[in-house]
C-alpha cells in the first residue's frame, strides 16, 4: 500500500500531500504538488538508504524551487523560440520565462499545479495524479486532460504520462530530477560514469536554444557512447556548447526509432554502487549537470554540478524546427492520445 502523509501547506493554505511507494528496502515519495519526486531511497551494496534525488524538506522550497528539482514539467519541457509556437497558421505567444524564450511550460507550468489522486493496482501500490490544463492557460490552446502514473517495483521508478486536448496544441511532458547516485548533498557528480547511447546531439546558440541542426559526438565531450566521467570534459573550453551552457546542457537524440521503448542511458555513482539505467520511448534526451544550482536543500548546500539530469523529451524548439519535428512531434491533434513512458531502473554492482 501507498503511505500517505501531510507533508506540509501552500502559501495560500492548500495541503500538499507526500505519498510513499515502498519496494523492499527501497522507497519512492512522490507529492502531489507538481508531481515532484521528493525522495528516492535505493539501497546501496550494504543494504544503506541512499537517497539519490536532490530536494527540499518543506513546501516553501518547492514553491520557490529554482532549477524545478524533481518536478514534473509540462505542457512542453525545454525550451521553444521566442515563446513561438504556430497551429494550422494561427500563432499563439507563450510566456517568455527564460532570456526571452518559452521554458518548461512557462510562468505556473504544471510543476505548480496540485493534482488529484488515486491509488491502483490489485495492491493499490500505484499511484496516479490527474489534473487539467484550461484553454489558453500559458497561451496554448486547448482544454487539456493530463495523467501521470507512478509505479515502483523491482527497483524500477515508471512514470506513464498521458494527455488529451479538445483542440490541437503542443504537449512535451518530462521529469526534471537531479540526481546524484552517492546521495544527494554528497558532493558533486563528476565522477559519475554515464553512457548515452546517442551519435547526435542538437547543438544551440547562446541561448540554449536549437535550430534544427545536429552535431555528431566523435571527438566531442559529448561523445558518451563509452561509459566515461561526466567530469572529463565538462568545461572543454574549445567546444561553444559546453561554453553556452557552462558545462553540460544539451539534448541527445537517442539511436533507436521514436516510440521504441528501449534502453537509452546508464550512470554510477563513482562510491555507491548504484546504477541507474533510463529507459523511454521518446526520441530524445537533455543531459543537464546542474551547473546553475545554488541552494539549500534536504541535507545541506547544493552547488554546482550536485547532480544531473536525464530529461526524456521531444527535441527542444521542435514546434519551429521541421528537422526536429520528424523524429518526434510535439504537435498533438484535437482527441488525439498522448501516452509516453520514462523508467529509471536501480541496480547494485
Amino acid at each position: 500500500m501507498i503511505q500517505t502523509r501531510v507533508f506540509g501547506k501552500t502559501s495560500d493554505g492548500r495541503d500538499v500531500l507526500a505519498f510513499t511507494i515502498k519496494d523492499g528496502q527501497n522507497e519512492a515519495t512522490i507529492l502531489n504538488l507538481g508531481g515532484i519526486i521528493q525522495s528516492l531511497r535505493i539501497a546501496d551494496a550494504s543494504g544503506n538508504p541512499v537517497d539519490v534525488v536532490l530536494g527540499y524538506d518543506d513546501v516553501e522550497g518547492y514553491e520557490k524551487n529554482e532549477g524545478y528539482l524533481g518536478a514534473l514539467i509540462g505542457r512542453v519541457g525545454n525550451r521553444i523560440e521566442k515563446g513561438r509556437l504556430v497551429i494550422d497558421g494561427e500563432t499563439y505567444n507563450l510566456y517568455c520565462n527564460d532570456r526571452g524564450n518559452h521554458l518548461h511550460g512557462g510562468k505556473v507550468g504544471f510543476d505548480k499545479k496540485i493534482w488529484a489522486h488515486v491509488f491502483e493496482g490489485p495492491k493499490g501500490n500505484i499511484l496516479s495524479l490527474s489534473s487539467t490544463s484550461a484553454d489558453m492557460e500559458e497561451n496554448y490552446p486547448g482544454n487539456m486532460r493530463m495523467q501521470v502514473t507512478y509505479t515502483f517495483e523491482n527497483g524500477e521508478l515508471k512514470i506513464d504520462y498521458a494527455a488529451m486536448a479538445d483542440k490541437k496544441t503542443a504537449v512535451n511532458m518530462t521529469n526534471h530530477a537531479y540526481f546524484n547516485l552517492d546521495g544527494e548533498g554528497s558532493g558533486n557528480v563528476l565522477d559519475t560514469l554515464l553512457w548515452i547511447d546517442a551519435d547526435r546531439v542538437t547543438p544551440a546558440d547562446e541561448d540554449l536554444i536549437p535550430h534544427g541542426e545536429f552535431k555528431n559526438v566523435e571527438k566531442t565531450p559529448f561523445d558518451f557512447r563509452k561509459p566515461r566521467r561526466i567530469g572529463e570534459r565538462i568545461y572543454d573550453p574549445d567546444d561553444p556548447d559546453i561554453r553556452f551552457g557552462n558545462g553540460y546542457d544539451i539534448n541527445f537524440v537517442c539511436n533507436k526509432s521514436m516510440g521504441e521503448y528501449a534502453k537509452i542511458a546508464e550512470a554510477e555513482g563513482s562510491r555507491s554502487g548504484i546504477v541507474m539505467e533510463v529507459y523511454t520511448d521518446k526520441p530524445a534526451v537533455q543531459l543537464y549537470t546542474g551547473n546553475g544550482l545554488n541552494q539549500k536543500g534536504k541535507s545541506g548546500y547544493y552547488n554546482r554540478n550536485y547532480g544531473f539530469c536525464l530529461e526524456t523529451q521531444f527535441i527542444p524548439n521542435a514546434v519551429n524546427c521541421p528537422a526536429y519535428a520528424a523524429l518526434g512531434n510535439p504537435i498533438l491533434e484535437r482527441n488525439q492520445i498522448y501516452h509516453y513512458t520514462t523508467a529509471y531502473k536501480f541496480i547494485i554492482r
